[in-house]
């Protein structure tokens, strides 16, 4: 029964109350931290898990009061306003356990790439970077771009973003792979639709203790930058190309004017891209755990298609399909797709955990 599976949190949760409160612990500074944010991830699970039994308790009190004709009908009001809160709380208590993505608190570096379809695929690039942006406007994030590679037409080539904010990566994590987009361009004569793809990588951001990286394992060449279109192009020899021999990963940025600035900016892609490797690999090897991922595995599959003719906007993963592509994308209203591919991501951990 659920409620068995609660005892132990409620036990630990005052166990942790009674060592708080010794007068021993407040000597030990780091040790009564470390409690007290134990005690503090349980908080939300025991209250769920009190109001569980409450409502539990009230209904069998409730039902022997069946056996009284005169506090019968009256008994049959309340258990029924009762009853209908159990599937609530249980619902409530089994998002509560389950195993908290460890990543979820982090910052990202988000990188969107044009692919097949040329111009097209750039300017798609630039429409979707501005509903991200739109969308952590509406969540009081922010956004710094790090690196990018303006296309001729409009758009980008490739840009890479910094997003900082409460729990970005739990709700973003989710847009890593290839999304399609289905339009007529400006450029077409004709009027019809061309289909084009771009690719999105979504890394948690991390800093040098988790990720450590020997400088001899680094390549780093520095270049004249270069500019695009009417764009002022800074002459000076601080553009900077990172290699990780190996990985053999490669991040390059000229975006600052200073070559201190861009090696920074480029080591702090380079790390995330490494810890994002190692998490691909771990999610390579535990089968179980890939199937269970809506978004943070294979970076090579079709997540979505952006049809603008028909005003749609379809999710493959979850076979989502809304028709209101225009609003989610220039109002910023992404949390339309991602609450559905959290909800469903969710359903998939509870059913493989038997809860």
């Amino acid at each position: 029964m659920l409620a068995d599976k609660l005892t132990p949190f409620i036990n630990r949760y005052n166990e942790l109350g009674e060592m708080l409160s010794s007068p021993d612990i407040t000597s030990d500074i780091k040790r009564m931290t470390t409690l007290s944010k134990e005690r503090s991830s349980l908080e939300k699970i025991v209250e769920k898990a009190q109001d569980y039994k409450s409502v539990i308790a009230q209904i069998n009190d409730t039902k022997e009061m069946l056996y009284d004709a005169e506090m019968a009908e009256m008994a049959k009001e309340e258990l029924k306003e009762l009853e209908i809160q159990i599937p609530i709380l249980e619902n409530d208590i089994k998002l509560l356990l389950l195993p908290k993505d460890p990543n979820d608190d982090r910052n990202i570096i988000v990188e969107l790439r044009a692919g097949a379809g040329g111009d097209e695929a750039a300017i798609f690039v630039g429409n979707l970077f501005e509903a991200y942006t739109r969308y952590a406007d509406l969540k009081d994030w922010k956004v710094e771009i790090l690196s990018s590679s303006p296309s001729d037409a409009g758009g980008y080539k490739e840009i890479i973003a910094l997003i900082r904010g409460e729990q970005v990566y739990s709700r973003l994590k989710y847009e890593g792979g290839t999304h399609r987009v289905q339009r007529v361009p400006a450029t077409e004569s004709q009027g019809r639709v061309h289909t084009s793809a771009i690719t999105v990588a979504v890394m948690p951001e991390v800093d040098d203790v988790e990720i450590q990286i020997n400088e001899n394992d680094l390549k780093i060449d520095v270049m004249r930058s270069s500019g695009c279109g009417g764009q002022s192009v800074n002459t000076t020899d601080s553009a900077v190309r990172i290699t990780h021999l190996p990985t053999g990963l490669v991040v390059t940025n000229q975006d600052q004017k200073s070559q201190h600035k861009n090696k920074e900016k480029a080591m702090k892609v380079l790390k995330a891209r490494l810890y994002d490797l190692e998490m691909q690999e771990a999610i390579a090897k535990d089968s179980a755990n890939r199937s269970a991922q809506v978004g943070t595995g294979d970076r090579s599959g079709r997540i979505r298609t952006y049809n603008y003719p028909q005003n749609r906007m379809s999710d493959h993963r979850i076979t989502l399909t809304l028709y209101r592509l225009a609003e989610i994308m220039q109002g910023g209203l992404m949390d339309e797709i991602i609450e559905p591919l959290i909800a469903d991501h969710q359903s998939k951990i509870v059913e493989a955990a038997g809860l």
